[in-house]
């Protein structure tokens, strides 16, 4: 049983994980070409995942079993890690035992079989259209406002992820572009459709950049002081033009991609579409990211589907 000064004492991840780590640390980030923040919490899994091997007195590669992963995933659990959190450090560590047995030090990938508890996903508020086009009837009073709305624009029209936003520059969106492609997830790339009142936006708040973007900054959105828009602050700009703007809820770029994505769906119904727009790999992931009205749908079904339909009584 351990004791609360053991505990806090972490030990050292063994020598010789420790450098199968960083190879493949090093492998994602050249090799695979994954985000600085990917390789930071693959690094972080890692290390986690080492120090548990070192309390277990586990010190090589070839002592990894099914057993040892699963009580690491029990201990991080007991210790208040959440199912997403967990979720990933699987997956890292499927990923390193992959690239072990590519690499011919191991015949099997001993965290294939583990399981994390089951992630219960908390989706945000629906906001509801009307409202939030309300508020996009807002006029900005000062060019950062401008600024902060056509980032409003932008995830409500294009469904974009926080760090798809982050990432673009002006030449990507150059000549009022309907249609952008972007680079999501995985580095896949995908075509978004940027709408009338997008465009809009943008076309002002570009007018309007050149007075604070240093000479050299590509990026689309910056600060006052001209650099890049950081995503934290994205966050920030997005929650303040809300409160102008009278929304009346606690505004943040996912929020905004959830509703683009279940007003689409609202409207359409075309899953499949939706599932396109958003860049998911699996529809699953669509399915469990858009909340339907179900009543609403109900209602549909009942008056479109021929075997749904009431009979008149005869003679009726």
């Amino acid at each position: 049983m351990e004791h609360g000064g053991a505990r806090d004492r972490a030990p050292a991840v063994p020598p010789a994980l420790a450098a199968l780590f960083q190879d493949y640390v090093e492998h994602l980030r050249h090799q695979k070409r994954y985000s600085a923040h990917t390789c930071a919490a693959s690094a972080r899994d890692l290390a986690a995942f080492g120090r548990y091997c070192a309390r277990a007195g586990v010190q090589a590669l070839t002592q990894i079993d099914l057993h040892l992963v699963r009580g690491f995933v029990a201990h991080r659990h007991r210790g208040g890690a959440q199912p997403a959190t967990l979720q990933r450090a699987l997956s890292t560590l499927r990923g390193f035992f992959r690239h072990q047995i590519r690499e011919g030090r191991l015949q099997a990938n001993p965290a294939q079989t583990v399981r994390a508890p089951r992630l219960r996903r908390k989706l945000p508020g629906v906001i509801d259209a009307e409202r939030l086009n309300e508020a996009l009837a807002y006029v900005p009073e000062d060019a950062l406002t401008e600024r902060d709305q056509a980032m409003v624009e932008l995830f409500y029209s294009a469904g974009l992820r926080l760090a798809e936003l982050h990432a673009l520059d002006v030449g990507d969106v150059a000549g009022e572009r309907a249609e952008i492609t972007i680079t999501g997830k995985g580095r896949k790339d995908r075509v978004v459709l940027i709408g009338r009142a997008a465009r809009a936006a943008l076309a002002r708040w570009l007018a309007l950049r050149p007075a604070y973007a240093k000479a050299d900054e590509p990026a689309l959105f910056v600060s006052a002081r001209g650099s890049r828009l950081s995503r934290r602050a994205i966050g920030l700009r997005l929650r303040a033009w809300a409160l102008k703007a009278g929304l009346g809820v606690h505004l943040h770029p996912h929020r905004l991609r959830h509703a683009f994505a279940t007003h689409l769906l609202e409207s359409s119904g075309d899953l499949r579409a939706v599932q396109e727009l958003l860049g998911h790999a699996h529809l699953s992931t669509t399915q469990v990211y858009t909340q339907l009205d179900w009543k609403r749908l109900a209602a549909v079904y009942d008056q479109a589907h021929p075997r749904a339909r009431r009979r008149q009584p005869a003679g009726g």
